[in-house]
């Protein structure tokens, strides 16, 4: 397969002046960025990796459309511009900017979805116009069980221990690294720090998941969810399940017309699953129990084929025995 990178090269400009009261008609719900860098960041990352619209983007960077244009237009980003290659032959990975809801249905389920736990991986079937952008959006964690109860969640649904306690976490970013692998660090009111790492490799994605006991009793019961939603995915949104197989610790979705299909794995593995009104897949791990200051890991693939025989795609992958690690 041939795999095209983003090309979003950040250049430091001076600060931006922004409106102070947004437009009332447009929805704000996003992070407005601190400085120039960060705002050329998010509109190329918006606007020409994702290709969201000027309102999408604007919700996802609490700009009013006007400024979102005003900003394009400073910074000298075309929207409309093909996607760049970037150099190497990595998967192409970009933090999820929000602004588009991740999910086609069951959106009470997932209230405000938060972004620093989202990445969109781009599948090597762009469309040749440039029109869209091809992508799934994984949710790193999306949850998180222990014997405590629902220890973290990253939209709002149901209670966590902490909205029960009246607590609500900080808001965070995903640290994006020269190599293009994204990281991010959350440490509870308790204790507990977890840690997710994204990985693009050359036919694959690599993620892994650290948690650390920092109370002072035995973690049990760590089960956690991760997400891997479709709505972005051209061929493989449909409602239904019919399209989807399970093979522990692999869950895999197929194209509706074609031979083309989107894996993921997670081990120590809980279960496999899909829920069809999201649409998206599911292969959930478990840590082990976790001792006062210990340290628990577990390991995430995702990637794509493209061929009729999907049981020797797994069987190729499971030899890779990449639940190892490096």
């Amino acid at each position: 397969m041939r795999h095209v990178r983003l090309a979003l090269a950040m250049l430091l400009l001076p600060a931006v002046c922004l409106a102070a009261d947004p437009d009332p008609d447009v929805p704000i719900t996003g992070r407005r960025p601190a400085d120039d860098a960060e705002l050329e960041y998010w509109l190329r990352n918006a606007r020409v990796a994702h290709r969201f619209s000027v309102a999408e983007t604007g919700r996802a960077l609490d700009l009013t459309a006007a400024e979102v244009d005003a900003a394009c237009t400073r910074l000298g980003i075309d929207a409309s511009a093909e996607q760049s290659p970037f150099a190497g032959d990595a998967l192409p990975v970009l933090p999820y900017p929000g602004g588009r809801h991740p999910r086609i249905g069951f959106l009470e389920g997932a209230i405000d979805p938060q972004r620093e736990t989202k990445v969109s991986v781009f599948t090597p079937w762009q469309p040749s116009d440039h029109s869209r952008a091809d992508y799934v959006v994984v949710d790193v964690p999306e949850a998180i069980w222990s014997n405590l109860g629902l220890t973290y969640l990253a939209h709002t649904h149901i209670d966590t221990v902490w909205t029960k306690a009246g607590l609500t976490l900080p808001v965070l970013e995903w640290d994006r690294r020269d190599d293009g692998s994204l990281t991010i660090q959350r440490e509870l009111p308790n204790g507990i720090v977890f840690t997710s790492r994204v990985e693009p490799k050359a036919n694959h994605v690599a993620m892994t998941l650290t948690l650390t006991n920092g109370t002072s009793e035995t973690l049990t019961d760590l089960r956690v969810q991760n997400c891997v939603m479709l709505k972005a995915a051209d061929g493989f949104a449909r409602q239904d399940n019919d399209n989807k197989v399970a093979h522990d610790p692999y869950m895999a979705v197929r194209h509706e017309s074609a031979d083309r299909w989107i894996l993921t794995g997670w081990k120590p593995n809980h279960r496999t699953w899909a829920n069809a009104k999201c649409p998206c897949l599911h292969s959930d791990p478990q840590f082990p129990d976790c001792a006062p200051g210990a340290t628990s890991v577990v390991r995430g693939w995702l990637s794509f084929y493209e061929g009729s025989d999907i049981d020797a795609e797994f069987a190729r992958i499971d030899a890779l025995q990449w639940w190892e690690g490096d």
